[in-house]
């Protein structure tokens, strides 16, 4: 067995669909995780509520829009590299056209988060901290008004809405990896 080195044209030649695909896949799904189950808990922990609020406010958007940018990255190339799914794509038990499901879910969930639910969130959001500044009491503190505990009750549903669309996106790109990695990138 011959042992090979490393040259610049062998380095180049990494620069490939496929490799930009599974740099793609990596970055979206860490990012994912991390986002999903390591930051935003840290910074619960961490900061004082209105900084957690302000912080998430201004790094969600962002997330949701790099996951729909690279989501859509990738189920381009896989649709382009996989022709079934253009022959299929009404049969979502081909097993090239269920990947694609997988990854156009993960671009529907986080463009309903950012498009939709995020803004509605945090508008939620920052009209309960204006009414707890102006009543002097936090949300969850005992005789609060109607209005706040209204507000309690829309941002609980929004924030519950929002996190169901960010799991279920975690858990198609989850899929997708589990079938990178029995299956590769080619057909």
């Amino acid at each position: 067995m011959s042992v090979q080195k490393l040259s610049l044209a062998t380095v180049l030649g990494l620069f490939t669909n496929d490799g930009a695909y599974l740099v793609a896949y990596g970055w979206l799904f860490g990012m994912s995780l991390w986002i999903s189950f390591f930051g935003g808990v840290i910074a619960y922990k961490t900061l004082p509520r209105p900084q957690f609020g302000a912080l998430q406010h201004k790094t969600f958007p962002v997330y949701f829009l790099l996951s729909i940018g690279l989501g859509s990255t990738l189920l381009g190339l896989w649709t382009v590299n996989h022709p079934s799914v253009r022959s299929h794509y009404a049969s979502p038990l081909v097993e090239d056209v269920a990947q694609a499901y997988a990854l156009a879910f993960v671009i529907l969930a986080q463009g309903s988060n950012y498009f939709v639910v995020g803004p509605l969130t945090s508008k939620t959001m920052f009209q309960r901290m204006r009414l707890e500044k102006e009543e002097g009491k936090s949300y969850n503190d005992s005789g609060v008004s109607d209005d706040i505990k209204a507000l309690n009750r829309r941002f609980g549903m929004l924030h519950g809405v929002s996190s169901l669309a960010n799991l279920g996106a975690v858990v198609a790109l989850a899929f997708h990896g589990l079938w990178l990695g029995k299956s590769g990138v080619k057909p």
